[in-house]
């Protein structure tokens, strides 16, 4: 089972307009309601490619109501895997063992989420279907008590206990601590379980110190972490503030690897244009699917490139496109790169 974190959830709203002219009235063409937040779009993606999956965090109010009505309803046919296995041999150039495409009815995420007074949060993304850019909106998130922090805490450890690794994901809602990101980091180590961090800023800064086994900022937010601007220093940097292994992500450039085992590049075969909310978190999925099935570092990278490419061309955060994840698997460019001087 691979537990996935989400302490700030959302209901991501997605709208798409012809073109998004400021100071003017919008009719929008397409809508859509998912369960959102970083951790759960992983946990959908990771369901699409067959594994079990947990998700936890906080959820409260009426929309926190909608949101957990959508999750139960995650599981559906067209837009995953046909399994997981779909990780090919990137340095041998071979192929995917796995059918990708047309997906089988995936199991929804199991809901282990925290019920807060608080309302849940909405973000509301604008595609702009004339220049395929998305505008962001990001609500801010129910303030937390101490005592529903506690609570959280006990469900956490209790998944801990049957978890073959976790991802904690997203940004910290009003009430929780700066450090809590660092206090999960441990408590998962103690348990002898994996642990990715995909957050930001301080959270990042003082989780990345608690050790977890893989981190997965983009190159601003490594930047901001180390003060270094070309990505494969500010990853080594990374590593030596405690990181296991950084993961890089590089937008349209594709991902950066830095482990104890090297550091490869891995990038898609050719930039595509869509809604690129959600990429990142299919990315994750693609490296924790990866762990969990054993791949090596080159394979791992090869699915999450390839799974953040489709995510980009599918409607809303959380899918992927499956034929065009099947079309990328094999085309997913891999670089060993030499070791640091």
């Amino acid at each position: 089972m691979i537990l996935t974190v989400t302490l700030n959830t959302a209901l991501d709203v997605t709208y798409a307009v012809p073109a998004l002219v400021p100071h003017s009235s919008h009719r929008v063409g397409e809508m859509s309601e998912r369960p959102g937040g970083k951790g759960l779009n992983v946990a959908r993606v990771l369901s699409a490619l067959g594994h079990e999956t947990v998700v936890t965090g906080f959820v409260g109010g009426s929309t926190g109501a909608v949101l957990r009505e959508l999750l139960a309803e995650t599981g559906h046919a067209g837009t995953g895997a046909s399994a997981a296995g779909a990780g090919p041999s990137a340095e041998a150039g071979a192929g995917s063992s796995a059918e990708a495409g047309t997906a089988a009815m995936a199991p929804p995420p199991r809901d282990a989420l925290v019920t807060v007074a608080g309302n849940t949060r909405r973000t509301l993304a604008v595609v702009d279907r004339s220049t395929g850019d998305t505008t962001q909106f990001n609500e801010p998130g129910p303030q937390v008590s101490a005592g529903e922090w506690a609570a959280f805490l006990r469900t956490y450890e209790d998944l801990l206990s049957g978890a073959d690794a976790v991802a904690l994901c997203g940004s910290l809602p009003p009430g929780v601590h700066v450090g809590a990101y660092a206090e999960l980091v441990r408590l998962a180590r103690t348990a002898g379980v994996p642990v990715l961090l995909d957050t930001s800023g301080e959270p990042l800064r003082r989780g990345i110190a608690a050790r977890p086994d893989l981190v997965k900022p983009n190159a601003d937010e490594l930047a901001q972490l180390t003060g270094a601007r070309e990505p494969l220093r500010a990853a080594h940097d990374a590593r030596r503030h405690g990181a296991h292994s950084v993961i890089a992500s590089l937008g349209a450039d594709g991902m950066l690897a830095v482990t104890p085992d090297g550091a490869w590049r891995a990038s898609p075969p050719a930039a595509v244009q869509g809604n690129p909310t959600g990429a990142g978190d299919s990315a994750v999925a693609g490296l924790l699917s990866g762990l969990a099935e054993g791949l090596s570092w080159p394979d791992r990278l090869t699915r999450a490139v390839a799974l953040s490419t489709a995510t980009v061309l599918a409607p809303a955060a959380g899918e992927f496109d499956g034929p065009a994840y099947a079309g990328l698997l094999p085309r997913v460019g891999v670089e060993r790169l030499a070791p640091a001087a």
